[in-house]
């Protein structure tokens, strides 16, 4: 049964409704100014979605991971760049539930915003406390989901508040953001055009490998990268010099080649060298020329034509992670080289989807994060929706047949129903 989205509510359901609002506006800071807005760019268009039809918007969001209240990662600065970017006043409450909460509550006028303080400020919220969900529900009338990045997350502010509203009957529905995530990602799992092309990269094995078996029986080509791929080269006898490497994960690196066959494709060359923070120098090699002082940092140059010859015919192609230590200048040519790739493939008409933090740092400091189909804004997300897992802040949300023909609130009142909460 599909997930119910903002479209599926009347507009006239907004005007007048108080609507809880989970974003994602965990972005870097520095000095107390918020470092990069990718994040809250992002969120925009739900929040003008909702401003724009009178409802009343109470925005919750974590900041870092802090260990109680820590000022520094207060959502305070985060607030001015909201209401910059949106053009309207963004009110900053300083604590996440409590009289503060309701009194910034009781003067809320239609199309207003409040942003909540970091919700982590409060142990409750990652153990999804029941009595803590309570208080950050209180008595709104709908609950919008718009953190891709934190639905795998099943605590207070993503699932326990949403479940609270469902239970009294609220709509628990999709935000703009979360609705095109949903709908690119799926578009991985169910039928996606052939050749599908995978390209996975980042540090572990481990990490990914629900995604590659998931991956499977779909892809035609799964490419592997970054340092995981130094484990494969383990699992075929080949010298991976002081490289990162899973011992533990040998075995299952060998059973996913044993069960892919040739649709596995390795690096075929790599950029070693004997430290990889940029003060060595770098070469190029084959995998059975590293030595054991080297350590590989990035793949090499024919790796990067093998792969991007292979993703020359694709019709849908995954990028997600690395291709190696793409932080360093050195280091950086193979990641470089995949977001062209990708970038390629999506201007001759491929679907094209790059998930993961640093596969989209990557593509955003290359300029090119507006020349693929989809951007995803979450890393561990993505991973475990491709997985096939469940994400509770997913499986919350309201089924479609539950919100159509819903009512605003002056409607209610109307008939003499008030609110059945």
């Amino acid at each position: 049964m599909p997930k119910a989205r903002l479209s599926d509510l009347p507009d006239a359901t907004y005007r007048g409704a108080t609507a809880l609002v989970r974003l994602d506006l965990n972005v870097p800071l520095e000095a107390g100014r918020v470092e990069d807005a990718t994040r809250i760019r992002a969120a925009l268009p739900t929040l003008s979605y909702l401003v724009d039809r009178g409802a009343r918007v109470v925005v919750t969001s974590h900041l870092g991971r802090p260990d109680g209240v820590e000022p520094a990662l207060s959502l305070a600065p985060v607030a001015e760049r909201l209401g910059d970017l949106l053009g309207r006043d963004v009110r900053f409450v300083g604590r996440t539930v409590g009289p503060e909460v309701d009194a910034a509550l009781a003067e809320l006028g239609d199309g207003d915003i409040i942003l909540l303080e970091n919700t982590r400020f409060s142990a409750e919220e990652t153990a999804n406390d029941p009595d803590f969900a309570r208080k950050l529900a209180g008595d709104a009338d709908l609950f919008v989901q718009d953190a891709f990045g934190t639905v795998h997350r099943a605590h207070a502010s993503t699932e326990g508040a949403a479940r609270v509203l469902r239970e009294r009957g609220k709509p628990v529905v999709a935000g703009l953001l979360l609705e095109r995530e949903l709908r690119w990602l799926s578009g991985l799992t169910h039928d996606p055009a052939p050749p599908f092309v995978a390209i996975l990269g980042g540090a572990k094995i481990s990490g990914k490998i629900d995604v590659i078996k998931a991956l499977l029986p779909r892809v035609d080509r799964l490419l592997v990268c970054g340092a995981m791929a130094n484990t494969f080269w383990l699992a075929k006898g080949l010298p991976v010099g002081r490289s990162l490497v899973e011992p533990d994960r040998v075995d299952m690196a060998r059973a996913v080649m044993e069960a892919a066959g040739d649709r596995v494709i390795l690096p075929v060359d790599a950029r070693v060298a004997t430290a990889l923070d940029g003060t060595a120098d770098v070469r190029v090699t084959r995998p059975e020329g590293i030595r054991e002082d080297e350590a590989v940092g990035d793949v090499g140059p024919e790796t990067e034509a093998l792969f991007a010859h292979i993703a020359g015919s694709a019709r849908t192609i995954l990028w997600n992670g690395p291709a190696g230590v793409f932080e360093q200048r050195s280091l950086a040519e193979g990641t470089r080289a995949l977001a062209r790739t990708v970038v390629d493939a999506a201007e001759r008409g491929a679907v094209t989807v790059v998930g993961g933090g640093d596969s989209a740092r990557a593509l955003a400091e290359a300029g090119l994060s507006d020349r693929v189909g989809h951007v995803s804004t979450g890393g561990g997300a993505s991973l475990e929706f491709l997985a096939g897992r469940a994400l509770p802040g997913v499986v919350v949300l309201s089924e479609v047949e539950e919100v159509a023909g819903g009512e605003g609130p002056e409607d209610r009142d109307r008939k003499g129903t008030g609110d059945a909460s």
